[in-house]
This record gives C-alpha cells, sequence and structure tokens, in this order.
C-alpha cells in the first residue's frame, strides 16, 4: 500500500542548553522521549537536524571582543587596515566591528551599495538609478554619499547602518565601493568581511597589489586567552552573545552528528541521519534579503545526506508522458516511472524545474523554518519521510 503521508517536519522541544552539556545525550534522551509520548515510529533515513547554537553553547564556544582585538592586532601590526564589504547587522557584524577597532589604531570599512551581499539595504535603491553615477567605479565617501542618497533606515530595523557604524568609533572612516580594490586608496592592509564572496574579493584584492589579505574566517582559528575558535570558519557565523562577547560558529560537528547517529541506532535499531543546521538558504520575498549569513548551510552531517535529490517533475510528467492517462491508471503509471527512473536525471526533460540543491541546503532551510529564530524552544528538528516519493510502498 502506498503511504499518503509525505514529509513531514516536527520541532523537538529540549532543555536550555548550558556549556560543558553532553549535547549528544541530551538530543537523544529528549527526541526518544518525544516520539515515545506522541507515539511516533522511527524509520531509517529519518533525519535529526541540531541547530548550530546549541552545539556552540554547549562547546563554549565564546570570544570577547577583547579577544578578537588581540587577534585581529596580531594579523594587522601595524594597527590600520580597510574592512571590506561587511554585512549590515547588529547581530551579526557590529559586535565584531568593536572589537575590530578595540585593536586596531585606524578602521576604513568598504561598504557596497545599495545594499551588502545579503540584500540589506543602506540606501533606497531606486536613488541609485536617478543618481547617474555608474555603481561598478564610483567610490564616494561619507560627505560625497549623504549628498546624493541622504539618510536611509532599514525597513525591517529601523537602523540607519552608515550613522550607526560610523557612530562605533572616532577612529573609524567609511568608503562607498563595489570594486574592493578601492580600498587600496588609501591602505595596503584589508581584512575582508564578505561571507560567500569572500574567496574572490581575497584574490582581486591580492592581484591588485594589496599587501596584507586576511578574512574574518582567518581570525580566531584558535584559541585566543581561552577563547573559544573555529579553526574552518574563524569568525565566520558568529552572532551577538552579550554587549561585549560573540557565539562562535560550532567546530567539531562531524564527532557531534555520528554520537547522535550511534546513540539513536543502539536505542532503537534504527539508522536515522543527523545534521547540524545554521541559517536556512533561503531568500525573504518582502525585503529581499538572502537569510544564509552563516558561511555554509550545514557544518557537520552524517554521510547519507551528502549529493542531491534525483527526483523527476512530477507535474511535467503528468501533462505530457501520461495525459492521456487518469484515475487509478495515471497513478499506477507514474509510480511505474518514478520506479524506474535513471540513476542521474540531470539534463533530463523529466527533471525539468527540480532545480539541483545539495540535500543539507534543503533541509538545513527546512529545519530553520521549522524551529524559527523566537521563543519556540524547539532547537532540534526531527524530519521524517524526506527520503520518500510517490512510489514508496
Amino acid at each position: 500500500m502506498v503511504s499518503r503521508i509525505g514529509t513531514v517536519s516536527m520541532g523537538i522541544r529540549m532543555p536550555v542548553i548550558r556549556q560543558g552539556d553532553d549535547l549528544g545525550k541530551i538530543v537523544t534522551d529528549h527526541l526518544l522521549a518525544a516520539v515515545e509520548e506522541e507515539g511516533i515510529a522511527l524509520h531509517d533515513k529519518d533525519v535529526v537536524a541540531v541547530t548550530e547554537s546549541i552545539v556552540a553553547r554547549a562547546q563554549g564556544n565564546y570570544a570577547t571582543t577583547d579577544q578578537i582585538a588581540k587577534a585581529v592586532r596580531a594579523k594587522f601590526p601595524g594597527g590600520e587596515a580597510a574592512v571590506v564589504f561587511p554585512i549590515l547587522s547588529r547581530n551579526r557584524f557590529s559586535i565584531l566591528l568593536r572589537g575590530i577597532l578595540k585593536g586596531l589604531d585606524k578602521v576604513y570599512i568598504v561598504l557596497s551599495y545599495p545594499s551588502d551581499e545579503v540584500g540589506n539595504h543602506l540606501m533606497d535603491p531606486d536613488a541609485l538609478l536617478d543618481a547617474g553615477i555608474n555603481p561598478y567605479t564610483t567610490v564616494m565617501n561619507l560627505e560625497e554619499f549623504r549628498a546624493l542618497f541622504g539618510t536611509y533606515r532599514h525597513p525591517f530595523t529601523g537602523v540607519d547602518y552608515v550613522e550607526f557604524y560610523q557612530g562605533l568609533g572616532d577612529n573609524v572612516e567609511l568608503l562607498f565601493a563595489n570594486d574592493p580594490t578601492a580600498a587600496l586608496t588609501v591602505t595596503p592592509h584589508c581584512l575582508v568581511a564578505d561571507i560567500h564572496s569572500r574567496r574572490r574579493t581575497k584574490r582581486r584584492l591580492r592581484d591588485a597589489g594589496a599587501a596584507t589579505v586576511v578574512g574574518i574566517d582567518e581570525i580566531m582559528t584558535e584559541p585566543v586567552d581561552g577563547s573559544g575558535y573555529n579553526p574552518d570558519y574563524g569568525l565566520l557565523g558568529s552572532n551577538l552573545a552579550s554587549d561585549d562577547r560573540v557565539k562562535l560558529f560550532p567546530r567539531d560537528c562531524g564527532t557531534l552528528v555520528t554520537d547522535i547517529q550511534a546513540r539513536i541506532f543502539e536505542r532503537t535499531g534504527k539508522k536515522l541521519e543527523v545534521m547540524v543546521y545554521g541559517d536556512g538558504a533561503f531568500k525573504d520575498p518582502a525585503g529581499g534579503i538572502w537569510e544564509l549569513a552563516d558561511p555554509v548551510v550545514s557544518p557537520g552531517f552524517t554521510s547519507g545526506l551528502s549529493g542531491m535529490p534525483n527526483e523527476i517533475k512530477f507535474k511535467f510528467v503528468a501533462d505530457t508522458e501520461l495525459k492521456d492517462l487518469s484515475g487509478e491508471e495515471a497513478g499506477e503509471a507514474m509510480r511505474e516511472y518514478i520506479r524506474n527512473k535513471e540513476a542521474d536525471l540531470t539534463g533530463k526533460d523529466a527533471s525539468l524545474g527540480t532545480t539541483p540543491r545539495h540535500l543539507t541546503d534543503l533541509l538545513g532551510s527546512l529545519s530553520d523554518l521549522t524551529s524559527g529564530s523566537g521563543d519556540k524552544g524547539t532547537p532540534v528538528i526531527l524530519i521524517q519521510n524526506y527520503f520518500t516519493n510517490y512510489a514508496t510502498e
């Protein structure tokens, strides 16, 4: 009999996690208690997703602005740098900037316009069309920017990020440019702060002759005075924890997910897949903001979550190959079509419209939307039937 239920995503409530907690045990205990209470049967290939924030908290993976300052100064002993293309965020970047300003004597901030790389605007984008400038080549200081575009408050936060970043220290000077090499007009030393385009930005600066090119992914890659650290991403993926401390992106996630997988298998005999997730990789349709401010959606996952789906486009096949069938005849023909689909449908008509994405990006986005970012208290997500389809019995 074909199952009538497809993918189900549900939040699992957890206790408040603190540094030193055995997260593998806590996740396993509370997940299994929840499914027992609700009468939910676990199956092989079910997915358990754990939000990165509780992983980092259990690890105690934090750094203070003083520790960040020391790490930055070590990379820029001359005391001067241009911070190139930071995102506009109080939660994500302002606390890092406080640490950077503590560590350096002079900081130039190069802001891209009309928005940062994830879509946060620092000006009215329509005003750019009226300004009569080439955004690819025009470089402006603060006075020139204000003269052309005035003040602008972010529609969601109400913050004028130009004013906000300028006001964080008296050793700050702002530039507005979309060419990273504009930074070299004021200093040869660059701290690259963008996320997904950071490799390109670093390459362009090096090719243009920058004396120092360091990314924020290279800051806090090892402990500083007892701090946390992330050897892979440094300060990327960090969040505001308090007025003078950030929570870093978690490390050693591969060890955690295999531990949880083994614990669940030992107690249930079922081999679930496990992943750690951060920001979902979706774009807000109202604000136009790409929500992915982490360097990756998933910093650690079990082997069964590698790769991308291999699916046919159900409605395309229904409207073409099976257009003359209806009712149960059409249903059975569709199931047979799915059972016999090719092992790799890349570029085939039957997969037209099934945009290829990594499984962890899809599952991480689903998990992030399910858990939310507020007070639901469900930092663990159980996803069932994701790897089933219309032909699954």
